[in-house]
């Protein structure tokens, strides 16, 4: 067992007990488009835990709006040439804004005439300056490396952005800020449960669906990146095919459920098959910690605030600083 400081942890264990203030501040900014007439699709761009947040919001811009919503890979914009968006916005997710790859994104997808709308956490960067539109994390600093706080606000200001672009929402985002207050100093009551299935995992599949399936992606990131545990994501209505195969070998499952009434069959269906085959099982729903009606958004929101806790405590189980994992920066710098 590696001697950890005395002190490891206390950032990201700060940051995760002010997410849900951060939530709420984010979702109720106002947001002040430019002119989106004749708008036609939507697509997002990001890395990492930031991408986890665009695949969330997607799934929320998509049955809101009905405009078709998709990421583009940054190195269309960095490697190679640009792709025609006339017609369509471009939403840049970073944290740091910093990112040349990114950067370089937001200034292309200008260029390719596409409107550039810039979700950041960092007031003055270099993706912000290449943006037509700007809605703000507003998580403030964050010291740990793994982002927390503003992944949740991440999502939040995308709310935030589609009560804009779609009126009828905001009072729907209003009232998820209003029940995601219950998360401050709340747990899960199968936290100890899952907690002791972690330690004893050496492979995790985090399974969600529509917006559970980006919240899925991110739990699967933290466990790699905090824990250095083999965890993967994968929607509900994929996983049933080659990936159930590796149920045979020893698998923890965490389904994590966003309580929507049509993802219910699907979720079940996976729970079963994995149940039947011998995995280690365990649904999450916000409603275990008392949080009800959510935007589906918001349950994915929900459901990392309620997770973020465990990942820091099995990294620190297994002796890890999730403050600083050894191999990771703050800001990646790629092409």
């Amino acid at each position: 067992m590696i001697d950890l400081p005395p002190d490891a942890g206390q950032h990201m264990s700060r940051e995760i007990a002010e997410a849900p203030a951060v939530f709420a501040a984010s979702v109720a900014q106002p947001v002040v488009l430019p002119d989106l007439t004749n708008l036609r699709a939507i697509y997002t761009v990001a890395r990492g835990s930031s991408d986890a947040a665009a695949n969330v919001l997607a799934y929320e811009f998509m049955r809101e709006t009905g405009l078709p919503v998709t990421s583009l890979p940054p190195s269309v914009f960095s490697v190679g040439q640009g792709v025609r968006l006339a017609g369509t916005a471009v939403l840049v997710v970073s944290q740091s804004g910093a990112s040349d790859d990114l950067v370089r994104s937001a200034q292309g997808a200008r260029k390719a005439e596409a409107t550039v709308l810039a979700l950041t956490n960092a007031p003055g960067s270099p993706v912000e300056a290449a943006a037509d539109c700007t809605i703000r994390i507003g998580a403030g600093p964050e010291l740990a490396v793994p982002a927390t706080k503003s992944v949740i606000g991440a999502i939040a200001g995308g709310m935030a952005l589609l009560s804009a672009l779609a009126p009828d929402y905001a009072r729907r985002a209003e009232a998820s800020a209003q029940a995601f207050a219950i998360l401050q100093d709340t747990s899960l009551p199968q936290s100890r449960a899952i907690l002791a299935a972690l330690l004893r995992a050496s492979h995790v599949y985090v399974i969600g669906r529509d917006t559970g399936y980006g919240a899925a992606q991110e739990l699967a990131l933290k466990l790699k990146e905090c824990c250095a545990l083999h965890a993967e994501a994968y929607s509900s209505s994929e996983v049933l095919h080659g990936p159930l195969q590796l149920v045979t070998n020893p698998l923890l499952i965490l389904i994590l459920d966003t309580e929507q009434p049509e993802v219910q069959d699907s979720l079940d269906t996976a729970e079963q098959r994995f149940r039947a085959a011998g995995g280690t099982v365990v649904r999450l729903r916000p409603s275990d910690a008392g949080a009800t009606g959510l935007t589906p958004a918001a349950a994915a929101a929900a459901l990392l605030c309620l997770t973020y806790p465990l990942v820091m405590q099995t990294a620190l189980a297994l002796g890890h600083d999730p403050d600083h994992p050894t191999t990771l920066a703050k800001v990646t710098q790629t092409r």
